[in-house]
């Protein structure tokens, strides 16, 4: 069901918010198939508001969203995900949850479930994890448990909260992998990051701060011009080939 002109996503004039609050002003923008989009701004810009709208958990206060699949073919992988400690979940149990999707928590599991799971988590590297409690997991570790899950998933879209926000180098490098890999398969991957070197390598970008200010590619959504709109008082310097930002910067950390 990859259609609309292998647009995964098409939003025209959508406000997006929560009650009376406007997280999205209105805004348009579309995303290919086949390519990763970075989703980038301040903190508190709308980053998830878009990611929650795509995946149909936020309903547009007007516009409209059209997303060429069904729910159940889009993946999301959450920027935050907690596991109370009393709660014995452990690893494959959370990967399996990804196959709820299409069929439910009370069908029995497939052999074509068993291998969808078993092979998500060999792509994130955490067989060997497999019966380990995720809350004994390090963060890199169940940061790779939860793509995992969104991989497990049959799915056209892959949806991903800042991935790469304070893992370590081992887990971004996977997550990398995985992120290539999708796209090579035709999968929409939309990615949220603070991360301008991040951005500036993604197939598109989409710079948002309470609405969408640029969406195009690298080059052509972060200039100067467009990164003082976003940022505004948090732009410390911009050059002809520099640019620094004073918003928390997301980099890998060791394990």
């Amino acid at each position: 069901m990859r259609d609309l002109n292998r647009v995964a996503v098409r939003a025209r004039d959508v406000v997006l918010g929560y009650g009376s609050l406007t997280a999205i002003r209105r805004s348009s923008f579309e995303i290919p198939f086949g390519s990763l989009t970075a989703v980038i701004g301040p903190n508190g810009s709308g980053k998830s508001t878009l990611l929650n709208a795509i995946a149909g958990l936020v309903t547009p206060i007007s516009g409209s969203i059209e997303v060429a699949v069904p729910p159940k073919r889009i993946a999301y992988v959450m920027q935050s995900t907690k596991v109370p400690e009393a709660l014995p979940v452990s690893v494959v149990e959370v990967v399996t949850m990804g196959r709820y999707a299409a069929a439910g928590p009370y069908r029995r599991l497939t052999a074509e479930d068993r291998k969808a799971v078993h092979d998500a988590m060999d792509r994130m590297g955490i067989t060997d994890l497999a019966h380990r409690h995720i809350s004994k997991l390090s963060g890199g570790q169940r940061q790779r448990a939860f793509v995992a899950q969104g991989l497990a998933q049959d799915h056209d879209i892959l949806l991903l909260d800042e991935p790469l926000t304070g893992i370590d180098l081992t887990t971004a490098s996977a997550i990398d992998d995985v992120i290539h890999k999708e796209i090579e398969s035709g999968c929409a991957v939309v990615m949220t990051t603070h991360d301008l070197t991040e951005a500036a390598v993604a197939g598109q970008v989409i710079l948002v701060s309470g609405g969408v200010i640029a969406c195009g590619s690298p080059d052509e959504v972060l200039t100067t011009e467009n990164l003082r709109r976003a940022y505004g008082p948090a732009l410390l310097h911009a050059g002809e080939e520099h640019v620094f930002l004073d918003d928390p910067a997301h980099f890998p950390v060791q394990e």
